[in-house]
């Protein structure tokens, strides 16, 4: 991704609004994968508002120093796989 906290924060902010998947480090050879939707940005940190069929809370936040250091992956959904209300 970007080299700085400030071009990933750039990159992110382009991004609000878009469906992404979250796969975090969760320590003692854990990773976490959540779906949802990056809701805001922030000076130091971003949110994303989780998908409540899979997760048991709504929001979660990591700083733009977990993308830097790659505890945090983001990967943004096409949506061009579907249009809505075509099948």
């Amino acid at each position: 991704m970007a080299k700085t906290l400030f071009e990933i924060k750039q990159s992110l902010e382009e991004q609000i609004g878009k469906r992404l998947t979250l796969t975090a480090n969760g320590g003692r050879r854990k990773t976490i994968q959540r779906s949802g939707i990056l809701a805001e940005t922030y000076p130091s940190v971003f949110i994303v508002e989780l998908d409540q069929e899979e997760n048991a809370f709504e929001r979660v936040s990591y700083s733009y120093a977990d993308v830097l250091t790659e505890t945090v992956e983001l990967n943004f959904e096409e949506m061009n796989k579907m249009v809505l209300g075509e099948q």
